[in-house]
């Protein structure tokens, strides 16, 4: 009966307990933002495995490759199981204690103390004891409740870093393999070009040996292929550092990063352009992303630290005790006789600590206003980033067709100056001017190209994947 009185005791102040929580409760902050993205068109649904509407299956197995090797994300994988071991931790403390304990020991009385022993009475005893303690703070104040529920924010927080990860390690993959497919393009015009102006200098030098072309000409010439030449293997030394770059982000050993080349798929110019987003897509499509989620988590947990450390200007109750035996003998330990007992409580509340506990509770709320902060700047930079991804879209978009018109212009130019050249109209400078900017403009289309695709893959990283579905409005606005 008495255990059962002492179960109701723990279980009454328990409920008890559970009305009782200081600190305060956290309110999510209020921001403005649009209703609506500016300047989005038509467009269709994107699923979330956006990275797959580039039509590049290369590209799909390399980050599928990167999403199980990449040590970046592995770390922030094993963030997670911290964070769900920290949270088992916490909870753990607002939960009875209890534990077992056996002791045996030989002891010897002095017979010189001040308790003497009878005479007769051996001085040597043997000393047998188990006991199961156990052990309780009353969380009467929320104290615990405050801190697991700051540790399951952290959780949570670190799972969304993961997520953050895995949406910023898709797209990092996505522009380093367009970087590739750019650079693997630029390298295979530069290298046309040189075999162009290799023959041209062949053709000039026969000319001259002839007695048809001047040394001014030939040197012309050769100097323009001298330039093209140079030009190769700056471009191709970028090539190979992003490949290395590329195959380090995937997460291959290092053996594989001497043994094992990139694969390439479809060449940049065959790319599919993912579709816009669509016209009437909200805005707070951006609460999905997982940075934002993670920061508000990280919002939660500096509240919930406040009331956990305002929890300490008020008592602490503890309840404590153990059940046992004790005997002199093995064969007595589980007598009737032999067996022990207590329950205990006590209270203890802070008198005087120099300001220690209003200075925490201070440190606790200014980590809160840098949480805040932080969240109200990472919507900043969440709006910012859509907002240049999507100008960085449309604008490299127009660059791409400029350049190919300047493109279709110049080899009219090139022909034209040709033909000028060999009916002796013209010099031959307006040839070489007609090839160098030709080349030119094949490389900053190339460029142009890498540019739109990689400023699609940070849109869809700025909204935090691709779109399922379209809203109402962007539907009706499409009918």
């Amino acid at each position: 009966m008495r255990f059962i009185r002492l179960f109701a005791v723990i279980l009454i102040s328990t409920v008890v307990s559970a009305c009782m929580t200081v600190g305060p409760d956290y309110k999510r902050p209020q921001t403005e933002t649009p209703e609506q993205w500016p300047g989005a068109a038509a467009g269709d649904a994107l699923s979330p495995t956006w990275w797959q509407s580039y039509g590049d299956p290369v590209l799909d197995q390399m980050i599928d490759e990167a999403l199980v090797h990449n040590l970046d994300l592995r770390r922030a994988i094993a963030r997670v199981d911290e964070a769900r071991s920290a949270l088992g931790i916490t909870r753990a403390d607002q939960y009875p204690g209890v534990s077992a304990g056996a002791s045996a020991s030989r002891n010897r009385i002095s017979q010189e103390s001040l308790i003497t022993v009878p005479p007769g009475v051996d001085p040597k005893y043997n000393d047998f004891q188990v006991t199961l303690n156990a052990s309780y703070e009353i969380d009467f104040w929320g104290k615990y409740r405050r801190a697991t529920e700051a540790a399951r924010a952290e959780l949570l927080g670190s799972q969304f870093n993961r997520e953050a990860v895995r949406l910023t390690l898709i797209a990092d993959v996505a522009k380093g393999y367009f970087s590739l497919r750019a650079l693997d393009a630029q390298v295979a015009i530069t290298r046309r070009t040189v075999s162009t102006r290799q023959a041209s200098t062949a053709l000039q030098r026969l000319r001259f040996e002839a007695g048809v072309a001047s040394e001014f000409d030939l040197r012309q010439v050769e100097a323009e292929t001298a330039q093209a030449q140079a030009l190769l293997p700056t471009i191709e030394q970028r090539l190979a550092a992003q490949e290395t770059a590329l195959a380090v982000l995937i997460g291959r050993s290092p053996r594989a990063l001497v043994a094992q080349p990139v694969d390439r798929g479809v060449a940049i110019e065959a790319m599919v352009a993912p579709p816009a987003v669509p016209a009437g897509l909200p805005s707070d499509i951006l609460e999905r992303r997982p940075d934002l989620r993670q920061a508000e988590q990280n919002l939660i947990a500096a509240n919930a630290r406040i009331g956990q450390a305002k929890a300490a200007y008020y008592p602490s109750i503890s309840l404590t005790g153990f059940f046992g035996s004790e005997s002199s003998t093995l064969a007595g330990l589980f007598d009737a006789q032999a067996r022990m007992w207590q329950v205990a409580g006590s209270a203890a509340q802070t008198v005087f600590d120099a300001g220690r506990t209003r200075s925490q509770v201070g440190v606790a709320e200014a980590r809160q206003q840098q949480a805040l902060a932080q969240y109200q700047s990472a919507i900043q930079n969440a709006f910012k980033d859509a907002l240049d991804a999507l100008v960085t879209q449309r604008k490299a978009r127009e660059s791409m067709e400029a350049e190919q018109l300047r493109i279709d212009a110049l080899r009219s130019f090139m022909q034209l100056a040709q033909l000028r050249y060999d009916n002796g109209v013209s010099s031959l400078l307006d040839v070489l001017i007609a090839e160098r900017a030709l080349l030119d403009a094949q490389l900053n289309r190339v460029e142009a190209q890498r540019v739109q695709l990689a400023a699609t893959a940070d849109l869809f990283k700025a909204l935090g994947g691709g779109w399922d579905g379209l809203p109402d409005s962007a539907k009706s606005a499409k009918n």
